[in-house]
């Protein structure tokens, strides 16, 4: 089936958060998107629950830049505003490859796996920008979508043979995708070669990720939510009664 798609995402700034070092408060990004934003990302150009996005590969155009901004957000334990440095990523661009796949984990959902039906709408909303706001790992860095051709154009990292980035976070196992009542994070050695980062496919097998190099980690435990084909929480003639 026809389920793989390709788009330029760009942005003024990026905020991939390193979970190390937002210790105090400050938050300073990865060089490199996560896989689960990437994944995020495409959730926003198109999701339903019948489907799972997995992201193959991403190539970095722009070179890599930090800008370092001085914010206030907002305490948490009393009332005003704290004073917190975050490091951005600086005007990006990254042409990313990925592909969807039925979520096997929803049985109730197994009249909505059509063939073509859930590309040719991705395809349309990745045409319009997304169906949702991008945001490239934070809310106030807003991104942008557009068809592109992976691999076409001119990378700032082409001539570049490997890049190592140690270790770094992956992404959620969230119990829809495994089957399991518990949230995971995954882990994995990042590599960047020629300007493109090859991502690990994570499985529903959370012993055979990390034989794969991506060890993971508990959270917390936590249940799916349930969906049901035709049938609303609320029909469209109650919501627009409430308005």
């Amino acid at each position: 089936m026809k389920n793989q798609i390709d788009f330029l995402l760009t942005g003024r700034h990026a905020l991939f958060t390193d979970p190390i070092t937002r210790i105090g408060g400050e938050k300073t990004s990865y060089h490199l998107p996560t896989y689960e934003a990437l994944k995020g990302v495409c959730k926003s150009i198109y999701w339903k629950p019948s489907i799972i996005w997995y992201i193959d590969r991403v190539r970095v155009i722009n070179p890599i830049r930090t800008q370092t901004k001085g914010v206030k957000p907002i305490k948490f334990n009393e009332s005003g505003n704290d004073l917190a440095y975050y490091t951005y990523l600086h005007d990006v661009a990254y042409q990313v490859q990925a592909h969807f796949e039925w979520n096997m984990h929803r049985p109730e959902l197994e009249a909505d796996r059509i063939d073509g039906k859930h590309y040719s709408i991705a395809q349309r909303m990745l045409d319009k920008g997304g169906r949702q706001d991008i945001f490239l790992g934070t809310r106030e860095c807003q991104g942008y979508v557009e068809p592109c051709e992976f691999g076409s154009g001119k990378g700032a990292y082409d001539d570049v043979d490997e890049l190592g980035y140690g270790l770094m976070f992956h992404s959620f196992a969230y119990p829809d995708e495994t089957g399991l009542d518990a949230l995971h994070s995954r882990f994995w050695q990042a590599v960047m070669r020629f300007g493109i980062i090859d991502f690990p496919k994570p499985t529903d097998n959370l012993t055979l990720d990390a034989q794969n190099g991506m060890p993971s980690r508990f959270v917390r435990n936590m249940s799916a939510k349930d969906f049901a084909l035709d049938n609303n929480i609320q029909s469209v003639s109650q919501t627009e009664a409430s308005l």
